[in-house]
């Protein structure tokens, strides 16, 4: 179930892109980027319908993922 991303505490919605962001371990290349960085893409990729947010029911949890996997399903 997608959860509208504006409905979330905004300290909540912080946590969550920060765990997301940590738990993902992306290589960015050369160019190292910052956890405030990386935060701040995925917080714009949400704010743009890039990615959204999904409640998983069955194993009750959130997930960032790419609006475009979420549509394929």
């Amino acid at each position: 179930m997608q959860i509208p991303w504006q409905q979330i505490d905004p300290a909540t919605l912080d946590a969550i892109i920060e765990a997301f962001v940590l738990r993902e371990g992306t290589d960015y290349g050369e160019d190292e980027k910052s956890l405030a960085e990386k935060v701040e893409d995925v917080r714009q990729q949400l704010r743009s319908g890039e990615a959204i947010l999904v409640w998983s029911e069955l194993h009750e949890t959130v997930n960032i993922m790419p609006q475009t996997d979420f549509d394929a399903e």
